[in-house]
């Protein structure tokens, strides 16, 4: 790693200029372009450059004025732009495995979450579903064509996840009070998985509301990319056992997946 000492330089060539200063940003967590330019001795336009690149390749999150370790906001709430770039392809292939559990004609809960959005993009050939949600970015995201109803639940806006927080419940105009849901299937992305304390998330509130989602539906499928797995977050969502399925890119590690047999959840491990 590079030395930091001030007016103390690290000059090589590109390519290794370029691994000292992904191994600075994943050592920091989070850098300024003005910080890396005067600890590598290089001008602010190579350092842009390289920063550009290293992005590009998937290696760290580009933002105004710096750079982000792609490992630094996975674990703390960060908003959904960040949250899109971090492992796009596992999410991906979590929606591709969650999409084959869907049925024409089902009724479905998504909560908010970058990989419950993945799986609403890919939802063009289903027919007839019926969607609840608090994510704000499904309606708008999914494909018209493949809806009966689509459902958005009400409460406090959470401009940060672009998420509503309150009851698992429909206020609808033409009636006197809340109208409760029921779900053939819920898909919850959750931010962390652990074999003793279950599954949890950074925010109480959005807890409260997977949780509930969860006990209105038949099935529930959890989504969660490797990189949550042997986790544990600030608020407990609920025991292994509250998931049908869990659906992970990665194989976790030996103590979750016997967890996970012993309570009867089916591990569907993505291509």
């Amino acid at each position: 790693m590079p030395s930091t000492a001030k007016g103390e330089h690290v000059r090589k060539l590109p390519a290794g200029r370029k691994a000292l200063l992904l191994a600075q940003v994943n050592n920091v967590g989070e850098v300024t372009v003005a910080a890396l330019a005067e600890t590598f001795g290089v001008s602010i336009d190579t350092i842009r450059r390289d920063l550009d690149s290293l992005d590009h390749d998937g290696l760290l999150i580009r933002t105004h004025g710096g750079a982000i370790s792609m490992h630094a906001g996975q674990f703390t709430d960060r908003d959904v732009d960040f949250r899109l770039k971090i492992n796009h392809d596992e999410k991906q292939s979590i929606a591709r495995a969650a999409r084959t559990l869907i049925k024409d004609g089902s009724v479905l809960l998504m909560n908010a979450g970058t990989t419950t959005l993945a799986l609403a993009q890919r939802l063009q050939d289903a027919r007839d579903l019926t969607i609840a949600t608090n994510n704000l970015l499904i309606p708008q995201t999914v494909a018209h064509s493949c809806l009966k109803d689509l459902y958005l639940f009400g409460g406090s806006v959470r401009y940060l996840t672009q998420s509503t927080t309150g009851p698992v419940a429909l206020h609808l105009a033409d009636t006197t009070g809340p109208t409760e849901v029921h779900a053939d299937l819920a898909f919850i992305a959750v931010g962390a998985v652990s074999a003793t304390h279950g599954y949890s998330t950074t925010n109480a509130g959005e807890a409260t509301m997977m949780r509930s989602m969860m006990e209105k539906s038949d099935q529930v499928a959890v989504l969660a990319d490797s990189s949550k797995l042997d986790r544990t977050l600030f608020s407990r969502v609920s025991d292994l056992s509250a998931a049908d399925y869990l659906i992970t890119n990665a194989p976790p590690s030996e103590e979750l997946q016997q967890a996970l047999t012993e309570v009867g959840t089916t591990l569907i491990i993505s291509d």
